[in-house]
């Protein structure tokens, strides 16, 4: 049985060692917090005698007793929007382009834009494309397949001189020479001669009107009522269309297997002709892989294209893209290739977060703290403004030491996600034996 006299020598122990403990020094704003910390040992002390428990148990279990666990508090981090793509569009003229592919990114109707106006204007040398598709309408052709031969007589051979004088593009084509429907087609479309062009399609259809009777029902039947063809060749300036109308029309001529081929072929040699070299001069360039180019001169520069984009979202992306009124050829060229570099930026790289980045802090009731940090550098491809989602989970690791992992965060975009482990900055102290000893309750 413990004593008055035991107890009060008990006391003078304690306090004794209440003094020899780790306490903070002895300055003027520390003395109020001692005299509150004494009357907390004392009042422990006198509960202890009452109990007839002796202070060195108490001290014996207060420095072994377990302590609370840190807590984590983690937040998302703060996280820029990212940049909505823009479409390059022409300063002069009329363009447009539709995208498809990687419909994760960009839905299962892709992408389409427009700029300038969309009335009817002269299309030039594409003209060719409806007069090859209508043509291969009545004659398909197979992959590979020559087609039935073709025998120029005095009238076809006179075309040379009729074109050469108004300026167009032409290929030799002698009285009595012989030719494959698809090499004269490809010779109509990769240098643009234009004299093949009439001659292909009064041959196809016996006359001229009746080509163009033969074309109005196509175009209608492809829903391409805004387009007027007059003449096969595209000399005319009456062969008229809109940029929607030749999105339709550069989608059917990329279909198609024999026009598709010889739009992306940059040469043709052949016996009557020579070499002849596709006036397409970004065949090949930035992904461009096809279709037609034209020109009438005065501003009439014109230009339907097809290219193939890899952007790292799978499949590479599809591109129809059409331009009229250009004011040159090259300024022409030069919508088309910022169109598909814009189209390419769109698909990006966001940095979501640096290693190291702090998420969070993890606090314990003994005062000790450290930051919770990201572990690594985490990005995430994405196409124009998606939106990014995060989420953050939290875990209890067995020691809370620099490296410990409390928690991870997975950011979400479109089809996309990336995730990094959440890591303690800084080692976590171990609470002293002064504050044990002066927080029971805090203990287990």
């Amino acid at each position: 049985m413990t004593t008055q006299r035991e107890s009060t020598d008990a006391l003078s122990d304690f306090a004794e060692l209440m003094d020899g403990a780790e306490a903070p020094a002895d300055t003027a704003r520390d003395v109020h917090g001692r005299r509150v910390v004494g009357r907390i040992v004392l009042a422990i002390v006198l509960v202890l005698a009452v109990c007839g428990l002796s202070v060195g148990g108490y001290a014996v279990w207060a420095l072994s007793a377990p302590v609370p666990a840190p807590t984590a508090h983690l937040r998302d981090p703060v996280l820029a929007a990212p940049e909505a793509v823009s479409i390059a569009t022409p300063t002069q003229g009329a363009a447009a382009v539709r995208v498809t592919g990687a419909e994760e990114y960009l839905g299962p109707e892709g992408l389409e834009a427009a700029s300038g106006p969309g009335d009817p204007l002269p299309i030039a040398s594409i003209t060719k494309l409806v007069t090859a598709l209508v043509v291969l309408d009545a004659y398909p052709l197979g992959d590979g397949d020559p087609g039935p031969t073709i025998t120029f007589g005095a009238a076809d051979h006179a075309l040379y001189d009729a074109y050469y004088v108004r300026g167009a593009t032409i290929a030799a084509m002698p009285a009595g020479s012989s030719m494959s429907l698809r090499n004269a087609l490809g010779t109509m479309l990769i240098p643009s001669a234009s004299n093949y062009a009439h001659a292909v399609s009064t041959w196809a259809f016996g006359s001229l009107p009746n080509f163009l009777a033969a074309a109005r029902e196509w175009l209608d039947d492809n829903g391409m009522t805004s387009t007027t063809i007059v003449d096969p060749t595209g000399l005319d300036p009456g062969n008229v269309s809109t940029t929607a109308d030749l999105l339709r029309l550069g989608a059917l001529a990329a279909a198609d297997p024999t026009v598709s081929a010889l739009a992306a072929t940059p040469s043709l040699t052949l016996d009557a002709t020579g070499t002849l070299r596709n006036t397409n001069e970004l065949l090949g360039v930035d992904g461009v892989t096809g279709m037609k180019t034209g020109n009438l001169g005065n501003g009439t520069f014109t230009y339907l294209y097809t290219a193939s984009l890899e952007v790292g979202a799978g499949e590479p992306l599809q591109v129809v893209g059409a331009v009229l009124g250009g004011q040159t050829r090259a300024a022409t060229s030069d919508v088309a290739l910022r169109t598909l570099a814009s189209i390419r930026s769109g698909f990006h790289e966001v940095e979501l977060a640096e290693a190291g980045t702090v998420v969070g802090e993890i606090s314990t009731p003994w005062g000790e703290s450290s930051a919770a940090v990201v572990a690594d550098d985490v990005a995430v491809l994405t196409w124009s403004d998606t939106p990014v989602e995060v989420t953050v989970h939290t875990r209890t690791p067995e020691q809370y030491r620099a490296g410990a992992v409390v928690g991870s965060i997975t950011w979400t975009a479109g089809p996309n996600s990336a995730s990094s482990d959440i890591v303690v900055a800084e080692h976590i102290a171990e609470p002293t034996a002064w504050w044990r000893l002066t927080h029971p309750d805090r203990l287990g």
